[in-house]
């Protein structure tokens, strides 16, 4: 047999029947290493050997790490996320990675995980009973691993088990970029797409009514700017003085009030979109200043024990507003209305209204500050039942 080239590659048999090859390439650390590859025919492994010689002459480097998916993903967390990520982001990746990817890929090592074992473990994390662990027949089996023999309704959303996808496929896009592994296995694993709740709108007349059941609310306000200006509760509760120009009618949003680590912050908006300049229609203008002139009647009042932190809305004695307690003004509002409606949606009526009144998506992007004029045509603006019998009515005059 002539003998073969260098860097060829091999292609034995082994004793226990399959086949083992070897070549050397190149790999991740910048190493020239003989790498083994296996399976269960000459041919198989013959097409291994074949890729990697293929990798190797394109210049594509081959990893070479043995590091589990627990090591990795402590890794991606404080040197990736923590970093190049807003914190409440990295909270919420941190939560899934600890509860979720560690317990159930943690010992699958990076290198070889495969899309089929992402695939099982998603479907078995989307069906088992979140309280005991357990399959959902195994669950109603087992009546006293949860009170009242609930558990078997305790299993995750749609949406939560796209988020845990959502956070694996990204900890090995970054895995991928640090040529670590070939590819991203979990982008070869579909998830069930989960149905999003658009939210109810207010007309023009509930609207009003609202703005006047809340006149006398110390927070008027805030709902003013949320149902006119379309801002974001993080957004109104970080809102500063200093971004507010009553004179010349504009404000600026550059900051958001979220609960980061037990404490209340200052940080970036949602996108870079969401930094914005609005202008000020008079109705917000003349609200914002009874606001004005009421804080100041309430520091004078508070005296030593006020805290000057430059917000337009806070306690009563200057302190920030805990965002979840907003809903000890807004409950009572909406309760007497008669209306079950989401804080939130206040600003999904200034989008909707705007678009009813024929303002141009764009504009309302700018104004709502969106990442992408999708967002603001697909989970926002659907037409009232009114605006589509005029819409109807006007095809039928046509027609008859």
């Amino acid at each position: 047999m002539a003998k073969r080239a260098n860097g060829e590659g091999s292609v034995t048999r082994r004793k226990d029947g399959t086949y083992h090859g070897r070549v050397y390439v190149t790999t991740a650390s910048g190493l020239r290493k003989r790498v083994s590859v296996y399976g269960k025919t000459r041919d198989e492994v013959r097409a291994k050997v074949t890729e990697l010689q293929s990798q190797e002459a394109k210049g594509v480097p081959v990893p070479d790490t043995n590091v589990r998916m627990e090591e990795y993903l402590v890794y991606w967390l404080a040197r990736v996320v923590r970093v190049n990520r807003r914190p409440k982001t990295y909270q919420g990746y941190e939560s899934v990675v600890r509860v979720h990817l560690i317990p159930g890929l943690g010992k699958k090592k990076l290198r070889t995980l495969r899309a089929a074992e992402v695939r099982t473990w998603l479907g078995r994390v989307a069906a088992e009973c979140q309280c005991c662990k357990h399959g959902r027949d195994a669950a109603r089996a087992r009546p006293q691993c949860c009170a009242a023999g609930e558990c078997c309704r305790a299993v995750l959303s749609r949406r939560m088990v796209q988020s845990i996808h959502a956070v694996l496929r990204n900890a090995l896009q970054n895995a991928v970029r640090e040529e670590l592994v070939m590819r991203n296995v979990a982008q070869l694993v579909q998830v069930p797409t989960p149905t999003y709740d658009t939210g109810k709108g207010l007309s023009v007349a509930q609207a009003r009514l609202l703005l006047k059941e809340a006149a006398e609310d110390r927070l008027y306000a805030l709902y003013v700017l949320a149902l006119v200006m379309g801002m974001r509760r993080g957004e109104l509760l970080g809102l500063r003085w200093a971004a507010v120009d009553l004179e010349r009618g504009s404000l600026i949003v550059e900051r958001s009030l979220q609960r980061v680590d037990g404490t209340l912050t200052l940080v970036q908006p949602k996108t870079l979109s969401s930094v914005r300049t609005i202008p000020l229609p008079t109705l917000v203008v003349r609200a914002l200043t009874e606001h004005r002139e009421r804080q100041a009647q309430e520091r004078a009042a508070a005296g030593d024990t006020w805290t000057e932190t430059g917000l337009v809305f806070t306690s009563r004695v200057g302190t920030p507003i805990e965002p979840d307690n907003l809903r000890r003004s807004w409950h009572p509002i909406r309760r007497r209305l008669g209306l079950e409606l989401r804080f939130h949606d206040l600003r999904h009526s200034c989008v909707t209204l705007l678009l009813d009144l024929g303002v141009p998506p764009h504009v309302v992007r700018q104004i709502a500050g969106h990442s992408d004029i999708g967002v603001t045509m697909k989970v926002y603006a659907h037409a009232s039942l009114d605006e589509q019998r005029k819409a109807l009515g006007t095809l039928g005059d046509r027609l008859s």
